[in-house]
């Protein structure tokens, strides 16, 4: 009987550490990852916790003002509140800005009718790309223009908000010479609050893929 008893308590004790170990493994696969910040143009991950004096400095996109394909005037105004991708192309670019818009309107089609995530592809040949060439860049690559912005304004302000608020140019780190042409592969996510939270290479489906799913890891921030 005793040895009946010993048989049923060691059952019992592994039954309940097994117990434990199903927990633990769900508290793991449950708990809410928490994206980094981008403060540089090196690109370097910063995770940076609430209430720091490091967490008031965290930096964000300046004002911008420029127009759409439509002729309206777009401002950092309409994407704050909101969760957006950012990118630079142009309109007659046959390389990789092809496989950047299509990757974006994955993005589109994919938070479609969602109104905390938008879009913002800036032109980084504005004296090329008018309103009426975006206006046919948007119908070729059915770009929604509710949710996606083309936007297009002075070559200057365009080239100094890709360079050092997005820190979208790599060779100007190397040059430093302003009159150099940008042309990139990063698609950038930013968060409610103006601030880099995501870096991809986005001629690259499996990146866009990843940078859908930080998408929603940002919609449940707090």
């Amino acid at each position: 009987m005793k040895q009946i008893i010993n048989i049923f308590l060691l059952l019992l004790i592994v039954g309940c550490a097994n117990d434990n170990k199903k927990r633990k493994i769900a508290e793991q696969t449950t708990k809410v990852v928490t994206l980094p910040f981008f403060n540089s143009a090196e690109f370097t991950p910063e995770w940076i916790q609430k209430g720091t004096k490091a967490y008031k400095e965290i930096h964000q996109i300046p004002d911008f003002s420029f127009f759409n394909q439509n002729g309206e005037l777009v401002t950092k105004n309409d994407y704050l509140g909101k969760i957006y991708v950012a990118n630079f192309f142009f309109t007659s670019c046959t390389g990789i800005c092809r496989d950047l818009s299509l990757n974006m309107r994955l993005i589109q089609e994919k938070f479609k009718g969602d109104d905390e995530v938008k879009l913002l592809s800036h032109s980084v040949t504005p004296e090329i790309d008018s309103v009426p060439v975006l206006k046919k860049y948007a119908t070729d690559y059915k770009i929604n223009s509710e949710q996606w912005n083309l936007v297009t304004g002075d070559k200057e302000v365009i080239y100094e908000l890709a360079r050092t608020a997005y820190f979208s140019d790599e060779d100007f780190v190397k040059t430093e010479k302003p009159s150099e042409f940008i042309h990139t592969e990063n698609l950038l996510l930013v968060d409610k609050k103006g601030r880099i939270r995501g870096v991809y290479n986005g001629t690259i489906k499996l990146a866009t893929k990843r940078l859908m799913k930080h998408i929603e890891l940002l919609k449940n921030e707090e």
